[in-house]
């Protein structure tokens, strides 16, 4: 597969898309407005502890407060309750000690993203008594299927640092851990931690167990890693400098730690753009084209540092045209703002966002094969791919519904969910597809980190607020009538101006016998009509001739 990374920077701007053989397959943006704040570290104070929701919400200096939940406490702050009648004041807290060495044992991680996931489980623990009296203060509690009941040492009030691993969508603040993990070219530093994990991808027993090895001389007593993919083959030195550059960063981290006063931030991850080379930029990427000059010094300055073979894959475009443009990114980006995506056999796909789920119904279009079952596959497969597309494209999150056309065969169902699960493997966030129901339904849950595409690029609407629709003229009309109504009650005034926008104006004022003529004669008043682009297509606003003044608010 030929891979491609291409970045585009403007004064306000940085968008990144990948490429899959020539086609759009993700695709990135970062805003003046939208601050990004995926892997940056903060050192906040517990404001609120929720045991209904397993949860506590972090002050971090942000508008709103952070979600912690209890599976995201680092061990440090989990203490599993003994359960031995003579010690049950006794609570027994566990640190990992040492790194697995087998294969077989794998676990994954959400906090970094592309290859990091896979890494080794600790086989040992040794285990840290402390005498603790839970009588004395209530402490959260948290049930896991592996380790039983736990208990969550936070108090309100307490100092905590987090790292924050998803972004602020809806009314919903940001996703934090407190089990911090720094991102290196090579390897990523848990300085929390002492597991040291290693890829899955990479295969050789011999490489994993080197590379375990080197681990080991340069991490500090209480620290761990996870050995990315791009680690294979390379020499000491190389990943000695990248141990090195990470340990500096959490030596400023623990520095800024001490002289903080109030919630704020301590680590700020890098630019969208140096973050994408940094942990997508692998040998399997044909070339990295950006038409920034300044960025393009940036990325090869960093790029000659950390892996210099792949120098020769950076380039600057020079063309004339928009290197969006000229690589055919804009045209599929056009796909991306659109509730409708067309399909090559005439059906469609349409795509509505609520803040619970994503819906995706699928519409056939004109029909070419006789057979209705033929039919109803043959578009599913392709509504099945497009919307598979567009779920990376605008990486959408949380449960997404999928109504597919109706089709009676069980094995089409099967081959369908077959085929989605084959198309949903080159995403890199965790993905959950459950099979074709009857009724032709799939349900899938996509890990949320970011905000969506729409989340990013568009704003609720003042009018509409956001559902897309706005009130009828008929139930506007209505509403005037019972302001007037309200009005005639307790005033004796004749003559009123009335403010509408201008497409509501044309309707009340057209015809032979018009509207406003029947509410004037309705009511005994004299009513001017105003258009006025600056009112609410859903508002109206009357105002009193003798006194000069908006009495809208009056009579409501």
């Amino acid at each position: 597969m030929k891979k491609e990374i291409i970045i585009h920077s403007a004064i306000n701007e940085v968008r990144v898309a990948i490429t899959e053989d020539g086609e759009l397959a993700e695709y990135f943006i970062e805003l003046p407005n939208k601050e990004r704040y995926i892997g940056s570290i903060y050192y906040g104070k517990v404001s609120k502890i929720l045991h209904g929701i397993n949860a506590a919400f972090i002050d971090i200096g942000l508008h709103q407060d952070a979600f912690l939940h209890f599976s995201d406490v680092e061990e440090n702050l989990e203490m599993n309750v003994i359960t031995e009648e003579d010690d049950d004041e006794t609570i027994e807290l566990e640190e990992n000690s040492e790194e697995a060495e087998t294969e077989e044992t794998a676990q994954e991680t959400d906090q970094v993203p592309e290859e990091i996931e896979p890494a080794a489980i600790p086989e040992k623990s040794k285990h840290i008594k402390s005498k603790y009296n839970p009588k004395n203060v209530k402490l959260a509690k948290f049930k896991t299927k592996r380790s039983g009941e736990v208990t969550i040492n936070l108090k309100e009030g307490q100092w905590i640092l987090v790292q924050i691993v998803r972004e602020a969508y809806a009314n919903k603040g940001v996703k934090v851990t407190s089990k911090i993990a720094i991102p290196g070219r090579y390897v990523v530093l848990l300085p929390k931690d002492e597991l040291i994990g290693v890829s899955r991808k990479i295969a050789s027993f011999q490489e994993r167990k080197r590379l375990r090895s080197t681990a080991k001389k340069f991490l500090p007593k209480g620290a761990g890693c996870i050995i990315r993919t791009a680690s294979r083959g390379k020499i000491e030195d190389e990943l000695k400098r990248d141990w090195e550059e990470l340990l500096t960063i959490w030596s400023e981290v623990e520095t800024k730690m001490k002289n903080t006063v109030k919630p704020g931030n301590v680590y700020m991850d890098m630019q969208l753009a140096n973050s994408i080379v940094r942990d997508l930029f692998t040998p399997n990427v044909q070339r990295v084209i950006l038409d920034s000059k300044k960025l393009y010094n940036e990325l090869n300055n960093y790029i000659k540092r950390v892996s210099p073979h792949l120098e020769n894959r950076v380039e600057l475009y020079t063309g004339k045209n928009g290197i969006f443009e000229d690589f055919g990114v804009d045209k599929e980006l056009a796909k991306t703002y659109k509730r409708r995506v067309n399909l090559h056999s005439g059906g469609d796909i349409m795509i509505e966002h609520t803040e619970a789920m994503t819906v995706v119904d699928v519409n056939s279009g004109k029909s070419v094969e006789r057979d209705q079952e033929r039919n109803a596959f043959k578009t599913n497969m392709e509504a099945m791919r497009e919307t598979a597309k567009q779920i990376r494209l605008r990486d959408l999150g949380g449960m997404i519904i999928i109504d597919f056309i109706d089709m009676g065969d069980e094995n089409n169902r099967k081959k369908l969910f077959a085929e989605m699960k084959k198309e949903m493997s080159r995403d890199r966030a965790k993905t959950v597809i459950y099979p074709v129901s009857q009724l032709g339904l799939m349900q899938i849950t996509r890990q949320r980190i970011n905000q969506n595409i729409s989340e990013k690029l568009t704003e609720s609407c003042p009018t509409c607020k956001g559902s897309g629709r706005v009130t009828s003229k008929a139930v506007l009309i209505n509403e005037i009538d019972r302001w007037l109504k309200n009005f005639r009650r307790s005033s004796t005034e004749f003559r009123l101006i009335l403010n509408v926008h201008s497409t509501i104006a044309d309707y009340i004022t057209s015809g032979t016998w018009t509207i406003i003529s029947k509410l004037m004669i309705k009511y005994f008043a004299r009513i001017k009509v105003q258009q006025s682009d600056s009112v609410a297509i859903d508002q109206f606003k009357f105002y009193s001739v003798r006194q000069q003044k908006d009495i809208t608010g009056e009579y409501l």
